[in-house]
């Protein structure tokens, strides 16, 4: 059998849903079988939390090195804000910083090997803004602190979506499509579908920039000048590559369970469909980098945070897809309890 892995947990924005989730998770305790969980939090905001959901999950700190607990969520314990800046629904300066300081406090320990994965909760992309981050999201702040170059991969149980290009101005898209990128993102979602997937000959669509792909150049020149020569000298050299294809019609004619893997172009091309067939249940996976992160598919949640009704589905999935990888990466064979849980 195998062994139980290190899941780190970043809580997000704490005015959002993710404290509600990660504890909930954790009412399950057949989850501490795979999982020594540490959550990189206040242990009173915590606490605070817990009390307010009416859980019963045991929290310990582990600041000094001291042994995981048995069946118990060990806390990193960071500083504890003005509580009366700390209100379920609310953007704010004090909740975005305390999210930083987690996601923070996680990504330090991811990088020296005390935890083997980290997941993190959704944040709040405006309020997180300070000198410290300046970034779209998790994923460029991630590529920085572990030095890589991240893919934005959406994992579900059935569907594949990783991108060319994820949080920038639709704008900038056609300017930043290079035949260089596209084919450093191609051998990147290639390398992971090899290494963390356990897929030895992937297959990849990949979609086409403009609609129709173009039309032979009548609505844009891209998807022939850059796209479908790529493809084509990639395919000549071995590599199970194939498009470009029209995005409007791919995913109605469910083309895409003819690939392990499709790559979309910019964010909405890829996120619309993969949400929309499989909201509440898919993963966000960071490829490309030398250590393991995931994250649901969901955000913040202000409208529902405090109320006791978010689903842990996603979550629940992220832990367990990051738990494969690890050990996909390990040459071992995967655990398959991607779609164990509850809601």
């Amino acid at each position: 059998m195998l062994g139980k892995i290190k899941l780190g947990i970043s809580i997000g924005d704490p005015n959002g849903i993710g404290i509600e989730i990660i504890l909930k998770i954790f009412e399950d305790r057949r989850l501490f079988e795979f999982f020594t969980p540490l959550i990189f939090a206040p242990i009173k905001l915590l606490e605070n939390q817990k009390k307010h959901f009416k859980f019963n999950s045991s929290l310990v700190l582990k600041n000094n090195n001291l042994k995981f607990q048995k069946a118990q969520l060990s806390v990193f314990d960071l500083p504890m804000p003005d509580q009366a800046k700390l209100v379920f629904g609310e953007a704010s300066k004090t909740a975005g910083q305390l999210a930083f300081e987690s996601l923070k406090s996680a990504s330090i320990a991811l990088k020296k090997g005390e935890i083997d994965v980290l997941v993190t909760a959704p944040i709040n992309k405006e309020t997180i803004q300070s000198e410290e981050f300046n970034f779209p999201g998790h994923t460029d702040y991630l590529a920085e602190e572990l030095e890589g170059n991240g893919l934005m991969f959406m994992v579900s149980e059935t569907l594949r979506v990783a991108l060319v290009s994820d949080h920038i101005a639709v704008k900038d898209i056609s300017v930043l499509l290079t035949p260089e990128l596209l084919r450093e993102k191609i051998q990147k979602l290639e390398d992971s579908l090899k290494k963390d997937f356990n897929i030895s000959r992937p297959k990849i669509a990949v979609l086409g920039l403009n609609p129709h792909t173009g039309d032979k150049g009548v609505i844009g020149k891209e998807d022939d000048e850059i796209t479908r020569p790529l493809i084509k000298e990639l395919s000549a050299s071995g590599h199970l590559i194939y498009g470009p294809y029209a995005a409007d019609g791919f995913f109605g004619h469910q083309t895409d369970l003819q690939f392990d893997a499709v790559l979309a172009i910019y964010h909405d091309q890829g996120l619309i469909p993969f949400k929309t067939l499989t909201f509440g249940t898919g993963v966000n996976f960071t490829a490309g980098l030398s250590k393991i992160r995931t994250s649901p598919d969901h955000g913040t949640a202000f409208e529902i945070a405090g109320k006791g009704i978010a689903e842990t589905e996603s979550f629940r999935n992220a832990m367990f897809l990051a738990r494969n990888i690890y050990f996909n990466r390990n040459e071992k064979n995967p655990l398959t309890a991607l779609n164990n849980g509850e809601k």
